[in-house]
């Protein structure tokens, strides 16, 4: 598969594209009002304790209290020495290290605030995390890490799990064990690396995963990375000797840029092109001290026509607040999100096949499938998402498309898991979710339907204003109104209802004049007193 990474850099604004095959499948933005807060250590304060749902809110500095759960707490666990316990669990942890490229562990853990369940049949349970009452106390100070940023409502996520990434290896102060990503997939391999770091990793020092790209490593490499996020876990430690009193920040992650060239450059990228001058020093100088071999692949873009205009991916980037999706053979996706979830509407669209339904019904359904595992990608999507599919007949076509869908959601940095196809034809999944979605940050709610996307028919605010009219004429009032409409509302009444305000004047007991003003909102209408100028919609205006 050919994989680039194109990255434009402004003053306010630095996005990161990451192509596949020439297909963009992920975008990263970060701007400064928008900073990421994913792997950022604090010093907190326990707000309150909350032993009903043994979960902690700390305070952070941010708007709203961080939520740490019982899971997240540092306790001890099983160490198991058994070669498949080890091996299971150092896939779990090393998944989540390698699939999220800020503060990888920490982001991992984030969507399973449950305790940890029972190991299969022959292998030692787990401890229960502690209760978190036992624990904490309100007042009492902690170090925490943000795994999740605020969303909608909710303040950010925390987790007293500390880990800190670097390019090979992620250190974990408060584990105990050497694990090694599933993505190394011969056990020998595994075991070799495993049995290598422990050699290198001081006693009692702390528990580390080694990455993807570390599969070559040397073990002075290994030892120099080691010792180096060792030594930067101490002085973030020793921090809070002296930054006073909590909430306070103790270490923010890598830019963007840096966390990009950390966690995805590596040999299995063709090329990285950069826009900026003064990133494309900051990449090479950063590369030369961690993978001087991937310097010739880095390219300083510097033709007139906007990079992201030259690949060819800026209309994409506009598509993805689109509802609608086309597919190649010329079905659609419906995609809506909602506060509790975001449900995918597969329809066959133009494509009706040949003769047989059903091989139409799969043909779009795989295709599907695909897109699907693109979108969520690009859009940034997490939590629960629903798949309607066409529905199909037969078991096996089911499995395909369930397979397929799993396999291009292999591909994902971000944790996936998609269940089997439900009794009503569904297809229900979870992506891990560390920050909003691109249509969080970048859109805000319309001021005139209030995100429903829907507003009120011209009839139907003519109807209120009647109404309301009305109610004023029961109280007995005799000061002559102007009312105000939308342009298209009046025009409305002009084409359709010309005689509106003669037929209400005549058992009001006093005069009507109607306007259009532009100002107004096309669901707004207002009722002024004539002379006075003054506004008595609000005291008069129900539904």
């Amino acid at each position: 598969m050919k994989r680039e990474i194109l990255i434009s850099a402004t003053q306010r604004e630095i996005r990161v594209a990451i192509l596949e095959d020439d297909q963009l499948v992920e975008l990263a933005v970060d701007r400064p009002e928008a900073r990421r807060m994913v792997g950022d250590i604090y010093w907190g304060k326990v707000d309150a304790v909350l032993p009903g749902i043994q979960a902690a809110f700390v305070d952070i500095g941010t708007e709203k209290s961080a939520f740490l759960h019982s899971s997240d707490l540092v306790f001890d666990e099983d160490d198991d020495d058994d070669d498949e316990d080890d091996d299971a669990d150092d896939s779990d942890d090393a998944d989540g290290a390698d699939e999220q490229p800020e503060n990888a562990e920490a982001a991992a853990k984030a969507e399973a605030p449950a305790p940890r369940k029972p190991r299969g049949r022959g292998r030692r349970p787990r401890k229960e995390p502690p209760q978190i009452q036992d624990v904490l106390k309100r007042g009492q100070s902690i170090i925490v890490q943000v795994s999740k940023e605020p969303i909608s409502t909710k303040g950010p996520r925390v987790t007293a799990q500390v880990s800190l990434a670097g390019r090979f290896v992620v250190y974990m102060p408060a584990a105990s064990r050497v694990g090694v990503s599933r993505k190394i997939g011969e056990r020998a391999e595994r075991q070799r690396l495993r049995e290598q770091v422990q050699k290198i990793l001081p006693k009692n020092s702390g528990g580390i995963i080694v990455r993807t790209v570390g599969e070559d490593v040397t073990p002075e490499t290994f030892e120099r990375e080691i010792t180096t996020l060792i030594s930067q876990w101490k002085r973030i430690e020793k921090k809070t000797k002296f930054v006073g009193s909590p909430p306070k920040l103790l270490h923010r992650e890598t830019s963007l840029t840096r966390g990009i060239i950390r966690d995805l450059f590596s040999t299995k990228v063709d090329k990285l092109t950069v826009d900026s001058k003064q990133v494309y020093n900051e990449i090479t100088e950063y590369l030369s001290a961690i993978a001087p071999e991937l310097q010739d692949r880095v390219v300083l873009y510097e033709e007139q026509v906007p990079l992201f205009d030259k690949a060819e991916v800026e209309t994409e980037i506009r598509d993805l607040f689109k509802r609608r999706c086309d597919l190649p053979s010329g079905g659609y996706l419906i995609i809506e999100p909602t506060e509790a979830l975001v449900s995918i509407d597969v329809n066959s669209g133009r494509y009706t096949g040949k003769k047989d339904p059903e091989k139409t019904s799969l043909r779009t359904n795989v295709e599907a499938a695909r897109e699907v595992a693109r979108q969520l990608r690009l859009r940034d999507v997490g939590g629960i998402i629903v798949c309607d599919f066409i529905d199909m007949d037969t078991k096996a076509n089911r499995d395909k498309v369930l397979q397929e869908l799993r396999t291009h959601l292999g591909h994902d940095r971000a944790r996936t898991k998609a269940f089997a196809v439900s009794d009503l034809g569904l297809i229900e999944m979870t992506r891990q979710r560390v920050r909003q979605s691109h249509l969080q940050q970048m859109t805000e709610s319309c001021p005139i339907c209030n995100g429903t996307g829907r507003v009120f028919t011209p009839e139907t605010i003519v109807r209120r204003m009647e109404r309301s009219v009305r109610r004023i004429a029961v109280e007995g009032r005799k000061d002559s109104l102007v009312v105000k409409l939308h342009p298209d509302t009046a025009m409305y009444v002009l084409e359709n209802e010309r005689d509106l305000i003669k037929k209400l004047e005549k058992g009001l007991g006093f005069t009507l004049e109607m306007r259009d003003d532009p100002l107004l909102r096309p669901d707004e209408f207002k009722l002024v007193v004539k002379g006075a100028g003054r506004d008595v919609t609000q005291q008069y205006a129900v539904a």
